[in-house]
C-alpha cells in the first residue's frame, strides 16, 4: 500500500496499556476498517487521484436510489460513512472498485498518523466558556455584567465591529485534525488501532486516519 494511504474508522473510547518496560500509555481505541472502495477518482476525469471509501453498515431503507446504484456498482452493501482519501496517481492502479481494505494493509505499530474527526458540540456559549474571559469583578455596584464580553468596538473609528472579535457563538461541532499521533498497537483480528493520546470527537464518532503529512515531509 502507498505511504500516504488512509482508512476510515470509529472512535471506541480511551484506555491504558503498559509497555514491556513498565511504562503506562494512555491510548485511544479506534475501530478502523474494513473499508470498501466505492469509486476511483482519476486525474484524467476528475483532476486528482483519490479513493472513495465506505465504512460501517447502513440499513438499505435509509439509502436513496442513486446511492444504492453506486453501492451496487461496487458490489457491496450500503455504507454509513463515506469519505475520499487522496493518494498518488501511481498508487491508484493498485486498487479496484469493490476491493476491501483492512487495517493491516495500511498501518503498523510505530507509524505516525493524522486523525480527522468532528469535535464534541458544546452548544451556544458565552465568551467566558468559549474564549476563557475572566469576567467582571463581582463588587458592589456591578449590575448584570459579570459574564459579559465588554466593548466590541468604537462608534466613530472604525465605526463597526472588527472581524475576528471573540464573541459568543457555537462552540465545538467542527472538523478537527490532530497531527503526529503515534500508533502503539495494531490488532488486525479485531480491526482495532491503538493510538497514543486523544483524538477528536465523542465515542462512536467517525474519524479518518491518514499517515502523518508533516512527519513524511520531514523524513524526506
Amino acid at each position: 500500500m502507498g505511504a500516504k494511504m488512509g482508512i476510515l474508522g470509529k472512535k471506541v473510547g480511551m484506555t491504558q496499556i503498559f509497555t514491556d518496560e513498565g511504562l503506562r500509555h494512555h491510548v485511544t481505541v479506534v475501530e478502523a476498517g474494513p473499508c470498501v472502495v466505492l469509486a476511483k477518482q482519476t486525474p484524467e476525469q476528475n483532476g486528482y487521484a483519490a479513493l472513495r471509501l465506505g465504512f460501517d453498515e447502513q440499513k438499505p431503507h435509509r439509502v436513496n436510489r442513486p446511492d444504492m446504484g453506486n453501492f451496487a456498482k461496487a458490489n457491496t452493501t450500503p455504507k454509513r460513512f463515506i469519505q475520499e482519501i487522496r493518494i498518488s496517481a501511481d498508487e491508484l492502479s493498485k486498487f479496484e472498485v469493490g476491493q476491501e481494505i483492512s487495517l493491516a494493509d495500511v498501518f503498523k505499530e510505530g507509524d505516525w498518523i493524522d486523525v480527522t474527526g468532528t469535535s464534541k458540540g458544546k452548544g451556544f456559549q458565552g465568551v467566558i466558556k468559549r474564549h476563557h474571559y475572566s469576567g467582571a469583578n463581582a463588587s458592589h455596584g456591578a449590575h448584570e455584567s459579570f459574564r459579559h464580553g465588554g466593548s466590541i468596538g468604537c462608534r466613530l473609528t472604525p465605526g463597526r465591529t472588527v472581524k475576528g472579535r471573540p464573541m459568543p457563538g457555537q462552540m465545538g461541532n467542527k472538523q478537527v485534525t490532530v497531527q503526529n499521533l503515534r500508533v502503539v498497537g495494531v490488532r488486525p483480528d479485531d480491526n482495532l488501532l491503538l493510538v497514543r493520546g486523544a483524538i477528536p470527537g465523542a465515542p462512536h464518532g467517525y474519524v479518518v486516519v491518514r499517515h502523518a503529512v508533516k512527519k513524511a515531509v520531514k523524513a524526506a
